[in-house]
């Protein structure tokens, strides 16, 4: 077996904020995090618009000389030294800007939600299966040490049965003057709305913690109740409640774009997730990018504290090397394509179904439905910078 570290060479499909933050993070050298099996090699980025746009992209990241520049995803997708795209774009152009490199030939890490619904993201998963290459959602947050260590925890049953999980994920803005109707946050020719953007965290947390800890054969796809408040200019979701009963758990996530998760930044006391195990209780500080979780026994004097755990509080460095903690699900996908795999085992095809199931569900129980072709499976559309 060789001892160099395997190279997953990237295209990066889009240069907006997202693609900056992750493209950064992947030149980060994985030294920097205890990482030696794999390193990253980014080998090209694109733009719809042009390829000087994408030489900006490059050169304002200090990617390697050799990295080329395109002005279109299709010449990207075509580009034979790219191993993977990362697919960058507006969730409302996943299903299309996938199925492009897919259709191509290429592994594909897409941003989240992985497809604006469980329709699109079947023919994906499809189609990665007649490619034979791997493909993932790219939820972040799953991939830091700490997520991964209180997924552990609860796996090996040292909560005790978890019965309720409370996760949030908001936003405070001045909705009308930050965002008026074009932002992508409210727009809905983007599929935009607190729910699909904001909400899939909380989501997120609900389901590593009740459904992802479980033998996948005792899984269960939860019944969905939800609360909707429209904002007014766009019709999308400003403020949206779930309510999951997973069959003994209960699972509640919250976002909004009008009140926070964290309203002041200097004086927050409190952790935004609260999993509650017979043996007590563990919370993390922030939805997207923990940095904390404390444990909390459950004790009385009557029943003494069965769990045998002690009350503590543990923090992570979620961006060694200074960056941002992307770069953990990029070595997720180096790993996954080094050994051949379809999909990853932290995040799997079937569990990001299950999430987009609810998020469809939640859509069609206030009939938010997204315009023009953002719902259909057709395949090429016009108009997606194809």
């Amino acid at each position: 077996m060789s001892s160099e570290p395997f190279t997953l060479r990237w295209g990066i499909l889009a240069t907006g904020g997202i693609a900056k933050t992750f493209t950064k993070d992947v030149l980060i050298d994985p030294k920097t995090r205890d990482v030696h099996d794999v390193r990253h090699e980014i080998v090209a980025a694109a733009s719809s618009t042009s390829a000087s746009r994408a030489q900006d992209f490059l050169n304002d990241l200090k990617a390697p000389s050799s990295a080329k520049a395109y002005g279109s995803y299709k010449e990207l997708v075509n580009d034979p030294n790219v191993d993977i795209i990362y697919v960058a774009t507006p969730h409302s152009h996943h299903y299309q800007h996938a199925r492009l490199a897919l259709e191509a030939g290429k592994h594909v890490l897409i941003e989240k939600p992985v497809t604006v619904n469980v329709e699109q993201f079947a023919i994906l998963q499809d189609l990665a299966k007649k490619k034979e290459r791997f493909m993932m959602e790219a939820v972040w947050t799953r991939f830091f040490p700490l997520s991964r260590e209180v997924v552990d925890f609860i796996s090996q049953g040292k909560l005790g049965e978890i019965k309720r999980v409370f996760a949030d994920f908001s936003f405070w803005n001045d909705v009308e003057k930050e965002f008026g109707t074009s932002h992508r946050m409210v727009n809905m020719d983007l599929a935009g709305g607190a729910l699909l953007d904001l909400g899939i965290y909380s989501l997120t947390w609900l389901f590593q913690a009740i459904y992802h800890t479980k033998p996948e054969g005792e899984r269960k796809t939860p019944s969905v109740v939800s609360a909707v408040d429209k904002y007014k200019d766009t019709g999308c979701d400003e403020q949206t409640t779930v309510l999951l009963n997973f069959g003994g758990c209960h699972g509640v996530a919250t976002t909004s774009i009008r009140v926070a998760s964290t309203p002041n930044a200097e004086h927050n006391t409190q952790d935004d997730i609260r999993i509650q195990g017979t043996l007590g209780d563990l919370t993390v500080n922030y939805a997207p990018r923990p940095r904390t979780y404390t444990l909390t026994p459950a004790s009385s004097s009557s029943r003494g504290t069965p769990g045998g755990f002690k009350h503590e509080t543990k923090e992570f460095d979620d961006g060694p090397g200074g960056g941002h903690g992307m770069f953990w699900e990029a070595d997720e996908c180096a790993r996954c394509v080094r050994d051949g795999k379809l999909q990853s085992e932290v995040i799997s095809w079937k569990e990001s179904e299950e999430v987009l199931r609810v998020m469809d569900e939640v859509r069609k129980q206030h009939d938010i439905v997204y315009p023009g072709g953002l719902e259909k499976t057709e395949y090429p559309l016009d108009g997606f910078g194809l």
